[in-house]
């Protein structure tokens, strides 16, 4: 409650500070209104000593411009409410960003022998070595070591994670913490462009630029404004000419006449427009994600393609043995115990499960890694197959075409029965591992692939959405196919190559296609650089966050999906809410000019449906209900609109009719009201 009292705070005293000139001009829709606002303000101290503008009461003027810098102040706190929650976090990161001691050594095989320099002069290419306790000085590599590490200042999950030499889970964020053991860190950024200060930056929004659509947006409003600014002068001369042909003096005032125009411009959508594209990136950020653009953000919304890692992303990424099939008359208990002696090494998830398995399906229990004479043997690329040595037998599993060359090459059999159980396997998605004892092929473990709960649903969402599925894996194609069709993606790149994803990404772009995916590895890096939307793992490399646009501080896979629904969001924000401003202003005209203009012509009375009580309460009823439409409004600016999952055309429907619909009804309605109460007050009488 406190951080929420400081955050409105700030926002008030933002509000106001925004009123200097040289801000406003940035966003030229409100600089508009600023200009009115200063104009009437003028025009109001003249009516003050005595310096009339068409006979309209001073209270009327002194109304208006009040109203006016009100409408300012409101688009100024809408920007600053949503660069409130980004500044919050921004805080909390340099509470974490704090001068510290590097240990900087000359090389790996010194690390006792260091020197002791300040984080702040240490350069890329820099080695230190940080122990237990310390804080890690700047953006690295881990070349040598492993440590468990305390990131929660940078994503704020408590539990403390493992950086090793090697891998992907080698990179380290400056700012983090060591709690165990120590590590030797190559740093990998220069001072001041460390990955925490480019955080702080993002969130804080100094380095937030005007996307494109942002862009494009605003000149389509400048020149609406522009339009109505030639409407606005077009009627105060036509009101002119014709109160002379009448023998009357002009009754428009000029005081009514700039009212008329900010209640006409785009003032809704102008001033909330910012607030959209930075609530936006809020988001993004309260998700855990850092984007390096807000058309990154755009991007993800817009994005039509969807590459996805199987593992991980699609399945739990845990494979787990389910069934032990025996081959050749071989007795399904000798397979299991030749496949749990294999295992007892394995610390893998796929062979701590085929250790559980034989447990629960043959009682096999008792053994550990202390038994004698055990010789294991470790999974390597080369061979792709483990096993042990025991008791004068040779057990191996492995992939098939591996176990095949081994048994083959000692004159054994790989027998048809054998191949018909992998080829069986692979077809249901499954991933067949041979075991063989002494050359002789027992058997096959299947290894399930194990499907997210709901996934399913989320690709038919996504699929209703114009988005096409592609999932990434290494398995070959035949089992790719199989986990492909009962996750219920549209397409699959099997056996993935680096080169393989890049020129995948290539031909969708060159069809017209926005595609986004994820990577950690180096290797993901070219196609990562590729993407449209490319969001890189917070504990990959960082060469794969240097590619991507986009980081996931907690290196979900899953992220890449919520990441795609809050760039719609925006989208949809921002089509939703300018829907709405443009079928306001359209509203408001038809409301008001008819009651303002009356005078002059008498034959517009019968066109004043609302039954308005004078030209005075007509134009302050509009110009109050467009400063309070804008306050109304933050709420759906800041949170964003309600996320639907439809396609494009569905939205546009849904926009038209809900926030179009709403936009020409609403001025309608709270105009008559607030006209209702100045007349009860008697405000604004003729």
């Amino acid at each position: 409650m406190a951080m929420q009292k400081d955050m409105m705070s700030r926002a008030v005293r933002d509000s106001f500070a925004k009123l200097d000139p040289r801000v406003q001009v940035q966003n030229p829709v409100m600089f508009l209104v600023w200009l009115s606002a200063a104009m009437t303000s003028i025009l109001a101290i003249a009516s003050i000593i005595g310096a009339q503008d068409a006979d309209v009461p001073t209270y009327y003027v002194i109304a208006i411009a009040v109203i006016l810098w009100l409408t300012d102040l409101f688009s100024n706190f809408a920007e600053a409410l949503a660069e409130g929650r980004g500044k919050a976090q921004a805080d909390s990161l340099r509470a974490a960003k704090k001068d510290v001691e590097a240990h900087r050594i000359e090389s790996v095989e010194d690390k006792d022998r260091f020197t002791v320099v300040p984080g702040t002069e240490l350069s890329r290419g820099d080695l230190v070595v940080v122990r237990a306790g310390e804080q890690i000085p700047g953006d690295g590599d881990v070349i040598e070591g492993a440590a468990s590490v305390d990131e929660s200042a940078i994503t704020g999950e408590s539990a403390p994670v493992v950086r090793e030499a090697g891998g992907d889970r080698s990179a380290v964020t400056g700012g983090t913490t060591v709690l165990s053991d120590w590590i030797v860190v190559k740093i990998t950024s220069e001072p001041g462009q460390s990955f925490l200060d480019k955080m702080i930056a993002m969130v804080e929004g100094a380095a937030r630029k005007k996307t494109p659509n942002e862009v494009a947006l605003e000149i389509f409003l400048v020149a609406l404004s522009v339009i109505f600014i030639l409407v606005t002068l077009a009627l105060y001369c036509y009101s002119s000419f014709s109160a002379g042909l009448n023998g009357m003096a002009n009754p428009t005032a000029v005081t009514t006449l700039v009212a008329l125009l900010v209640c006409l411009a785009p003032t809704t959508i102008g001033a909330l427009l910012s607030a959209i594209g930075i609530a936006g990136m809020s988001r993004l950020n309260e998700a855990n994600v850092l984007a390096m653009s807000g058309r990154a953000i755009e991007a993800a919304g817009d994005v039509d393609i969807l590459m996805l890692d199987k593992t991980g992303t699609i399945t739990l990424g845990n494979r787990q043995a389910a069934e032990f099939i025996p081959v050749d008359g071989v007795d399904p208990a000798e397979l299991a115990d030749a496949a749990q002696l294999s295992s007892l090494a394995d610390e893998t998830p796929e062979g701590r499960s085929i250790v559980v398995l034989a447990k629960e399906q043959f009682g096999l229990r008792g053994r550990t890694l202390e038994d004698k004479g055990m010789e294991f043997i470790p999974f390597t690329a080369a061979t792709r197959m483990s096993g042990v040595n025991y008791a004068d037998s040779e057990i191996r599993k492995g992939a098939a075409d591996s176990v095949r060359a081994y048994v083959e090459a000692a004159g054994g059999v790989f027998s048809k029965e054998c191949d018909e159980a992998v080829e069986r396997i692979a077809k249901v998605g499954g991933t067949p591992l041979v075991v063989a004892k002494d050359r002789r092929v027992l058997g096959v473990v299947y290894l399930k692939d194990i499907i997210k709960s709901g996934v399913k649903e989320k690709f038919a969402d996504l699929r209703r959405m114009g988005i096409k599925t592609i999932m990434v894996t290494g398995d070959n194609p035949l089992t790719a196919a199989a986990i492909a069709a009962e996750a219920g993606v549209d397409d699959f790149l099997a056996e993935a190559t680096p080169e393989g994803k890049l020129d995948k990404i290539r031909a969708f772009q060159h069809e017209g296609h926005l595609v986004a995916m994820t990577g950690d590895g180096t290797n993901d890096a070219p196609a990562l650089a590729q993407a449209d939307v490319a969001v890189a793992m917070n504990t990959g490399t960082q060469a794969a966050k240097e590619a991507g646009n986009m980081v996931d501080l907690d290196s979900s896979p899953t992220k890449l999906i919520d990441i795609v629904r809050i760039g719609k969001q925006l989208l949809m924000t921002r089509g939703s809410l300018t829907t709405f401003s443009v079928a306001n202003d359209v509203a408001k005209y038809f409301a008001i000019i008819p009651a303002l203009f009356s005078p002059i012509y008498p034959g517009l009375d019968a066109l004043n449906i609302l039954g308005l009580t004078s030209p005075l309460t007509a134009v302050l009823s509009a110009i109050i209900y467009n400063a309070l439409v804008i306050v109304a409004l933050i709420p759906a600016a800041l949170k964003g609109v309600k996320y639907r999952e439809l396609s494009s055309g569905q939205l546009l429907t849904h926009n038209l009719l809900v926030w179009g619909l709403g936009g020409i009804v609403a001025p309608f309605v709270f105009i008559k009201i607030i006209d209702m109460l100045l007349a009860l007050f008697g405000i604004g009488m003729m």
